[in-house]
């Protein structure tokens, strides 16, 4: 497999990943945040900040895809890898509120380092190869003989 299909296909999932966990926030907020890794969430009139995770993460994904498909990989690469900082801060997070540890490493941990590997393979990626545009000049080619 090339590396170019590689670096697509994880792109494309992990947008399309954080759409889901971004939609699953917003539609079902509490069964959502059980698997967060937190020992507690929001509930009553908090559970607004669980839409605005939901929020952040499809923005995150939809991002993503946007540079995907319009053929901005190298900016892709580099976004991926800021956005290394939100997986990596959401294990912080759990770590240090008491959370699950499995979930922690588990879950923000292995999103972080995959994130993190796509951001690299992408920005380990060389520019395709432009081919010469074909002439566009309206003139006839006019031959000199050589000289004798």
């Amino acid at each position: 497999m090339k590396l170019r299909t590689l670096t697509t296909i994880l792109a494309a999932l992990g947008g399309g990943f954080i759409i889901y966990v971004g939609l699953a926030y917003l539609l079902a907020p509490q069964s959502t945040a059980s698997g967060f890794g937190l020992p507690s969430w929001p509930e009553h009139q908090g559970t607004g900040f669980l839409a605005v995770k939901g929020v952040r993460d499809i923005g995150t994904g939809l991002v993503m895809l946007a540079l995907l498909l319009t053929g901005h990989r190298r900016a892709l690469g580099w976004t991926m890898l800021a956005m290394t900082f939100i997986p990596a801060g959401d294990m912080t997070v759990v770590l240090s509120n008491d959370g699950s540890t499995t979930t922690a490493f588990g879950v923000h941990g292995l999103t972080a380092c995959l994130v993190a590997l796509t951001a690299g393979l992408l920005l380990r990626e060389r520019p395709a190869a432009a081919t010469a545009p074909a002439s566009t000049s309206t003139s006839p080619r006019v031959s000199v003989p050589a000289a004798r």
